[in-house]
């Protein structure tokens, strides 16, 4: 026996032709609607009787033409046709836009999305087995950002103007001001960034002048646009100075080839896992598994390896084992 919820879909189906054909401007009567959606007359009636009710349809019946017709031109059912996976991504969306709270992106979001639920049938139900009762997410934690600054931020980039901002270094308890030409944003786990040229610090330690630089949104205040314009580089690629799937922490361009040996307690976490779409994974007899992948974000990977604690050793390159191992040290320091 059919369930209630088939029945319903069904019906939205049935519905949707229905005022296809109405709108067609046709004149269908109940028994030419009947013949096309494989019903009896009286199962379109309802339908008719449904479409008025549910949806406020202007729908009318013509003696002289002998059919239905709206009185209003213009109305259609708004109906949106998704799967019962794309429904739970629906039901997940408040979810979902937790990497953009604290933003002014949030609020637009929220608008745009009831503005498509408005747009579905009342009518549309989701399948209990998608129910996001029956999971939870954990999101990276949200961090403060001053609405001006985002705004004026994105200004900035759309309209290609010189900005002059207070910031704060990681390293610093105090602002600098800084000039800048914001180039590209971008927002990984939650934090934002801009990537700039900086007027006063024009080049990197072991790179020629004219790099761009990283910079938070978090850290910045008192944005001001300034008169001037500048253009991007015509070389300018903003992935040439960040990895997707790494991080944003690059002041080198160079790639480094990482090797990195998982211990054997962990050796099923390390096979299951995507690291890097360069890598290469090798199980061995002892159980422990051998890591290799290629990246520009050597603090990135740095941070991930030593949070790993005893599980993870570093083969190669030999600048990560230098700093693992001075890191290790300034820690065996602080213990003391």
């Amino acid at each position: 026996m059919p369930s209630r919820q088939f029945e319903e879909k069904v019906r939205i189906n049935r519905i949707l032709v229905i005022d296809e054909m109405i709108r067609s401007g046709r004149y269908p009567n109940a028994s030419v609607l009947a013949d096309r959606t494989e019903v009896n007359r009286r199962t379109i009636l309802r339908d008719v009787e449904y479409l008025r009710d549910m949806y406020q349809a202007p729908i009318e019946y013509d003696f002289k033409r002998r059919g239905y017709y709206y009185t209003e031109p213009n109305f259609f059912v708004k109906s949106v046709v998704l799967t019962e996976g794309e429904l739970f991504s629906v039901a997940l969306f408040d979810q979902l836009l937790e990497q953009y709270r604290n933003t002014p992106l949030e609020k637009n979001l929220r608008m745009i999305f009831q503005k498509i639920l408005k747009s579905l049938p009342e009518t549309v139900t989701l399948n209990s087995v998608f129910s996001p009762s029956n999971a939870s997410f954990i999101p990276d934690p949200p961090i403060s950002i001053d609405p001006k600054v985002f705004e004026a931020l994105f200004t900035a980039l759309n309209t290609r103007r010189t900005i002059t901002v207070e910031y704060r270094a990681l390293d610093k308890i105090s602002y600098i001001k800084r000039t800048l030409d914001p180039y590209h944003a971008i927002c990984q786990h939650n934090y934002w960034y801009i990537l700039a040229f900086c007027h006063e610090k024009p080049g990197l330690p072991g790179s020629s002048a004219g790099v761009p630089r990283i910079y938070s949104f978090s850290r910045i205040k008192s944005v001001k646009l300034t008169g001037n314009h500048f253009n991007l580089p015509d070389n300018f690629d903003p992935n040439d100075y960040f990895d997707r799937e790494m991080g944003v922490f690059s002041s080198n361009h160079a790639p480094y080839t990482f090797e990195l040996l998982v211990h054997k307690d962990v050796g099923t976490f390390a096979i299951e896992r995507q690291f890097h779409h360069t890598q290469r994974l090798e199980q061995r007899q002892d159980g422990s598994v051998y890591i290799s992948f290629t990246t520009t974000q050597i603090e990135e990977v740095k941070r991930w390896v030593l949070g790993q604690g005893y599980t993870v050793k570093v083969l190669n390159p030999p600048e990560l084992k230098k700093m693992v191992k001075d890191e290790i040290e300034k820690m065996r320091k602080i213990y003391q």
